[in-house]
């Protein structure tokens, strides 16, 4: 999961090398993918009206329920 959810987000931003995601696995069968990227990618990672972020959350929630897991993303600003 993490590497899809990287290999897309490279595709999208204009920083690629900034871009760290951090996973957690609170329990059997869940995930939680927390995405870091540069302040300058933040407003393009999440699109208009928040379209491609939703997108990139649906394209995983795909994946995992084909593997039999319950995920949560989440775009983290610091």
């Amino acid at each position: 999961m993490k590497e899809l959810l990287e290999f897309l987000t490279k595709k999208i931003v204009t920083n690629p090398t900034d871009i760290m995601i951090e996973e957690q696995i609170p329990g059997e069968g869940f995930m939680n993918l927390a995405i870091k990227v540069n302040q300058s990618d933040t407003g393009i990672l999440i699109g208009k009206q928040g379209r491609t972020i939703k997108s990139l959350k649906n394209l995983l929630k795909v994946k995992a329920i084909q593997e039999g897991l319950n995920i949560n993303i989440e775009l983290v600003n610091e």
